[in-house]
């Protein structure tokens, strides 16, 4: 067990250490096996396509200069993975601020929970109704969501505590929620 994640973590070592050396040709290699999913990370968190484009550039020009800091501890994608989302939340923090709802939340606020499961979700009509929701209410369910990260890790890539991401995470799922139902009774009465 231990062998495989040792291989999984050194899987592309050649093809990186061929980048380090600066070889153009192995660089191109890992653009080709990192680029969708980079783009789709920074897309989730920015949502803007032509930002999540240069926010993925920017994320592979700086790992490809930052190589000789890789240490190996993860996989290279788990590690350009963090670029990007940094990048893409530094992006966000030009624009707005995301600050702690209240640091002295102890526990989460007892609140209806509204379910997709309660509701006929579509795919697109949950991409629409993202678009309408705060940046910052976007960025914790793109990074919970779509990322995979739990509470604690949110909370760190933030820099809020861990009960202000859980209540930001309840609120913000509850409002993209609210704007699908929205959606779905304005197509009613059109």
């Amino acid at each position: 067990m231990q062998k495989n994640i040792k291989y999984q973590h050194n899987k592309h070592k050649e093809l990186v250490d061929a980048c380090a050396e600066g070889n153009r040709k192995a660089q191109l290699k890992i653009y080709d096996l990192y680029y969708k999913a980079m783009y789709n990370t920074s897309l989730n968190i920015v949502n803007d396509t032509y930002l999540a484009e240069d926010i993925m550039q920017e994320s592979f020009l700086d790992a490809f200069n930052k190589l000789e800091t890789f240490e190996w501890r993860s996989s290279f994608g788990s590690w350009l993975k963090r670029i990007v989302i940094n990048k893409s939340l530094d992006s966000i923090r030009k624009k707005i601020d995301i600050v702690p709802i209240s640091e002295d939340v102890t526990e989460i606020p007892e609140e209806e929970e509204v379910s997709c499961e309660d509701m006929d979700c579509k795919v697109e009509e949950i991409k629409v109704a993202l678009k309408l929701i705060s940046e910052s209410n976007r960025v914790i369910l793109a990074l919970h969501l779509f990322e995979g990260y739990d509470h604690q890790e949110i909370s760190q890539i933030l820099n809020i505590s861990y009960n202000n991401v859980r209540v930001r995470y309840m609120r913000a799922r509850n409002n993209l929620v609210e704007q699908i139902l929205k959606s779905k009774r304005q197509h009613v009465l059109n």
